[in-house]
């Protein structure tokens, strides 16, 4: 966890991704990730009340210790880039991603993903995906051109994960983390053709993008 400027340029960015949607596609076919169950439902984060099961999910997979007042800080300064999944058969909360947006050192407007977790017994659904990219598309809209994050370099589900959805690795960081394991900087940019098409097909239909984007 905004990427076109203003309302007109969101028309024109439609226009070129619906340009090189056609040539992309045929390009991924099979690969298009896998979506989560019908009894997952992605929702937005709310409130307070919804903050202890945002820290269970989270803090489960930390490898080092966040207060709560680092999650208040993502959350009550950028609450629309907050979303969790919550599993309807059960209506618990089983994911959930928290992001922010700042400014790159050129100056462009740059969403970043500081937490994405999903419970261990719903791991290998899409649930991850969809959060990551519910976050995306927030991001886009609010005019980012890219989004960055770091990840263990022994993490490889995320590896994976963020790697189906055109994320790219721009360095490595040693020692990042106090249990000591380096950390990769992944990024992801957007262009209004090609690299936006790649990232809605890779995703989801066309029919299935109306459930994410608002």
């Amino acid at each position: 966890l905004d990427f076109l400027k203003n309302n007109g340029s969101v028309q024109n960015g439609s226009n070129s991704k619906a340009n090189g949607l056609s040539e992309v596609k045929q390009k991924c076919g099979a690969r298009r990730i896998m979506h989560p169950p019908d009894y997952i439902k992605i929702v937005d984060y709310e409130d307070e009340r919804q903050m202890s099961s945002i820290m269970r999910l989270i803090s489960k997979d930390l490898s080092e210790p966040y207060s709560i007042y680092t999650y208040r800080y993502f959350i009550h300064n950028w609450p629309s880039l907050c979303f969790l999944a919550l599993d309807k058969r059960i209506d618990e909360y089983v994911g959930a991603v928290v992001c922010k947006l700042d400014r790159s050192r050129l100056d462009r407007k740059r969403g970043y993903i500081a937490m994405l977790a999903v419970d261990e017994s719903c791991r290998k659904l899409g649930i991850g995906t969809c959060l990551v990219q519910r976050a995306i598309t927030n991001m886009r809209k609010r005019g980012c051109d890219e989004v960055v994050l770091e990840t263990e370099v022994t993490n490889t589900d995320a590896m994976r994960l963020y790697s189906n959805l055109g994320f790219i690795r721009e360095k490595r960081l040693f020692r990042y983390y106090l249990n000591g394991v380096d950390a990769f900087r992944l990024k992801l940019f957007f262009t209004p053709d090609r690299e936006d098409a790649y990232f809605n097909c890779r995703c989801f239909t066309s029919e299935e993008s109306n459930v994410f984007i608002r």
